[in-house]
């Protein structure tokens, strides 16, 4: 069985599977910047994987208890502050691994607390993951391995996070329903990340339903077709 875009649905602000399956997966938009956090339950052994936990971590402890979970792993798909603030804190809670994102996104972790006293954000200390990911990594919580992809171009850091057996992807701020990623922050580049895109995801399959870190659920296919960014539209 895969998931699909159809195989989700909104309650209050979480957004759930509604199929039975290996894994199932709460989306909670979380910080000011609704930002996507997923947390991926593993339905044999009730661990859970927080991708991206930026902030609200009491909300997101809520839903892990809801989900009839335990935290067993924090993952991020890169640095920017929305995607990973209270990731070192919920994860020093539970006594579990920070796994993520590339080295190369290690500027954009050291300079959390500047950034996020400069948009309001709540303090924030600066940390080190437990471990950073490269291209073909894996990373396994219970009996759930998702395959690491490097895809740099909003970040020079970027990871995706992907399940091949549920055909479904953690993109992060790379792909968006109708959209891409910013590309103007320090080491962002956008040849970068339309390359990440066309030859790291798109080749997954146009089947493969993705998380983006932002806004609703979208498949490969109906972003190859209809994205005007990836078209070429924009250049």
């Amino acid at each position: 069985m895969h998931f699909s875009v159809t195989s989700f649905k909104y309650t209050a602000s979480v957004l759930m599977l509604s199929v039975e399956c290996a894994m199932k997966v709460a989306i909670v938009p979380v910080t000011a910047y609704q930002q996507n956090c997923s947390l991926i339950l593993c339905e044999e052994t009730h661990a859970v994987a927080a991708v991206d936990p930026g902030g609200d971590i009491e909300q997101l402890e809520a839903q892990i208890k809801e989900m009839g979970g335990k935290l067993a792993v924090v993952l991020l798909t890169h640095g920017h502050m929305d995607h990973c603030a209270q990731a070192r804190v919920l994860a020093d809670r539970h006594g579990v691994q920070v796994i993520g994102p590339h080295e190369e996104d290690k500027f954009w972790i050291e300079q959390l607390p500047s950034t996020c006293r400069a948009v309001g954000f709540p303090p924030t200390e600066a940390f080190e993951p437990d471990r950073w990911l490269h291209d073909g990594d894996t990373v396994t919580f219970g009996n759930v391995t998702l395959q690491v992809l490097h895809t740099p171009g909003h970040t020079p850091g970027h990871v995706v996070f992907f399940h091949p057996g549920e055909r479904l992807a953690f993109v992060g701020d790379v792909l968006f329903q109708g959209s891409i990623g910013r590309t103007d922050f320090p080491r962002g580049d956008f040849d970068t990340l339309i390359h990440s895109i066309r030859e790291k995801l798109f080749p997954l399959g146009d089947d493969i339903a993705f998380v983006p870190g932002h806004g609703p659920l979208s498949t490969f296919g109906e972003e190859r077709q209809t994205n005007p960014f990836v078209s070429g539209v924009y250049r």
